[in-house]
């Protein structure tokens, strides 16, 4: 049993999907799918259940999965513990805008000369590599515990509503959910933001109806492009639309009390970086 193909495994499992589990390793499909199975017969147990149409877990793979995570954190923190760390590596995702900015300056004034490596990632990755020693911190927003890290409250990130440049709500000064409900709905999948499509579709439902599914893209880029030519809508982080550069594309706050969701740092329970601190109180610095 080799660590590259216990986390291929857990890559799998957590994307039920070789296509996608392969994009996040940088590696091709076939690798993925040769190592699992060599996984399997070394196992002597099928890990997933294969169908044209979806990919899942079987028992022995969802005993396998916290056992698999559990040795490739022990080995990251091996790996950590006789390497000096050279600098600091955060985590992020799209829609900090200006809040990165601000942090990373206000740390580079507490802790000149560090250098700072930026990882764009998906959340549950992000927070696996903190809580396995490969990311020694990571903004995420409103995400479950993980055992092995802790997350720190940071700011609240509000929402502004994407609509259509050309639409007669594109030149209002703030807009309600409920003034919405003729829209189609363009918003990523759950299994990839789950707290934000929780928030905005169950402020749709609060609002009195449920949302028009419109086309599920594969990036916030993309999805812009399509509110550029049809009626539809999607949320944005407002920190990120200010940056954002779209002429087809109105941004529109919301009616108070608005659509927000909380931004926290994501560190390591124990071991932190002995950069950690300086970081911390770079983000007090932002807040202030």
């Amino acid at each position: 049993m080799e660590l590259r193909q216990l986390s291929y495994f857990v890559a799998v499992a957590e994307e039920l999907h070789f296509g996608r589990a392969a994009e996040r390793l940088h590696i091709v499909q076939s690798a993925v799918s040769q190592q699992i199975q060599r996984l399997e017969r070394e196992l002597g147990a099928d890990l997933f259940d294969r169908s044209p149409r979806r990919v899942r877990l079987t028992g022995a793979g969802e005993r396998l999965l916290p056992e698999a995570r559990a040795v490739l954190a022990a080995a990251e923190r091996a790996r950590a513990a006789v390497a000096a760390p050279a600098g600091l590596r955060i985590g992020t995702s799209t829609g900090l805008g200006a809040h990165l900015d601000r942090v990373l300056d206000a740390f580079a004034r507490r802790a000149p000369g560090v250098p700072v490596e930026l990882f764009s990632l998906p959340a549950a990755e992000r927070l696996a590599r903190v809580a396995g020693g490969r990311l020694d911190a990571a903004f995420v927003r409103a995400v479950e515990p993980v055992p092995g890290v802790r997350v720190r409250p940071l700011w609240p990130d509000p929402l502004v509503a994407a609509l259509p440049a050309t639409h007669p709500f594109a030149g209002r000064a703030e807009i309600g959910v409920e003034e919405l409900a003729g829209l189609p709905l363009a918003l990523t999948e759950r299994r990839t933001n789950p707290a934000l499509v929780d928030l905005v579709v169950g402020a749709c439902r609060e609002a009195g109806f449920e949302p028009l599914p419109g086309p599920s893209t594969g990036s916030l880029q993309d999805t812009l492009a399509s509110i550029g030519t049809r009626p539809l809508w999607t949320v944005v982080y407002a920190s990120h639309a200010r940056v954002l550069h779209s002429p087809r594309v109105a941004f529109v706050p919301f009616r108070a009390p608005g659509l927000a969701l909380a931004t926290g740092l994501a560190v390591p329970a124990d071991a932190p970086s002995p950069y950690l601190a300086a970081l911390l109180l770079a983000c007090d610095d932002h807040e202030g």
